[in-house]
């Protein structure tokens, strides 16, 4: 049953709704005894349907004060795309640019490429359920997995939070994978990790990511926003005492992820354009078959209600002023 109230008491009125079979509400007029006269089949069903409209009318203002509505429904769909959870870097290094330097008029910062880039990416994938989150020191929690791009994108341009020095990117992914906790295995599943830098991972944290990562079947792809002058995931390390994760996390993160027992792709950007061209590549490579549940929100139609009673009412109104009067 998708109809519910508001007000159940209120139904209790639905019972004057039965006072028209017993007056029809046309007055009486001093006229001969009819009863020998033939009976007259279209008197009977003018009388009939004018009950009728009466008892729709009484019905329609009772349902309206009760609040009638229809209760939140959710319909399977299939379509072509993936789940996909959005995980955002909000170091203080995010808001500066490519150059590394301080955003101004001229270069914008690598927070405002991702979010206007993303923006973009999310206008287009239309069956996608879309989630987001963002780390720094630690994990925030934006948006739920949804089908509503306009609150994903709402979601995206709201990550202008001041960001902070940290970048504890094992509590980030840890909130993104938990994001598939509760939703069912029906398609493709996603974590798009956006970030300029990275931090050493412990044991214990890389441990529980691989766990994490092959529970949830979670597909993996890094856009890193390589700054000029910084080292990147795929380098080597010219001193061999510099090949640590200390000195090198970037090329060290790069390297767990390649050791998980999960599909990952690493796409270094140190431009718009790269940032750009790489999500381009995540949106064609992620539109496989989907299978997933459209949620279709509550819906008043106690106005409807007020509306259908008014017509009637106006309609009674204007066949009683037809009546002839002699």
């Amino acid at each position: 049953m998708n109809w519910a109230v508001e007000q159940p008491w209120v139904l209790a009125g639905l019972c004057l709704s039965l006072l028209p079979l017993f007056n029809s509400g046309l007055g009486n007029t001093p006229q001969p005894y009819l009863s020998l006269l033939p009976a007259d089949n279209v008197s009977v069903i003018i009388s009939g349907l004018l009950r009728l409209l009466a008892m729709a009318a009484i019905t329609g203002l009772v349902l309206g004060m009760a609040g009638l509505h229809r209760t939140e429904q959710s319909r399977e769909r299939i379509g072509h795309g993936a789940h996909i959870v959005l995980l955002l870097d909000r170091s203080s290094s995010m808001d500066n640019t490519f150059a590394g330097q301080a955003a101004n008029g001229k270069e914008e910062a690598k927070s405002v490429v991702a979010k206007r880039l993303l923006t973009e990416f999310v206008a287009k994938r239309n069956n996608d359920l879309i989630g987001v989150a963002e780390y720094s020191t630690a994990p925030l929690f934006v948006i739920p997995l949804t089908e509503n791009k306009q609150a994903v994108q709402a979601a995206i341009a709201a990550t202008s939070t001041p960001a902070l020095s940290y970048t504890h990117v094992s509590k980030g992914l840890g909130m993104a994978l938990s994001f598939f906790q509760a939703q069912p295995l029906t398609g493709s599943r996603i974590v798009l990790l956006v970030s300029d830098g990275a931090a050493a991972l412990s044991s214990d944290d890389e441990q529980k990511l691989r766990i994490w990562f092959k529970e949830q079947q979670v597909r993996l792809y890094w856009i890193f926003l390589r700054s000029a002058g910084s080292p990147g995931i795929f380098d080597q390390p010219q001193d061999s005492r510099d090949d640590n994760a200390q000195a090198m996390p970037e090329r060290y993160l790069h390297q767990f992820f390649s050791r998980l027992e999960t599909p990952y792709q690493a796409f270094e950007a140190e431009s718009p354009d790269a940032v750009k061209q790489a999500i381009a590549n995540i949106n064609r490579l992620e539109n496989l078959p989907l299978q997933y549940l459209e949620r279709i929100p509550k819906l008043d139609l106690s106005a409807h209600c007020y509306q259908l009673a008014t017509l009637l009412i106006l309609l009674l109104l204007g066949i009683n002023f037809l009546k002839v009067k002699r």
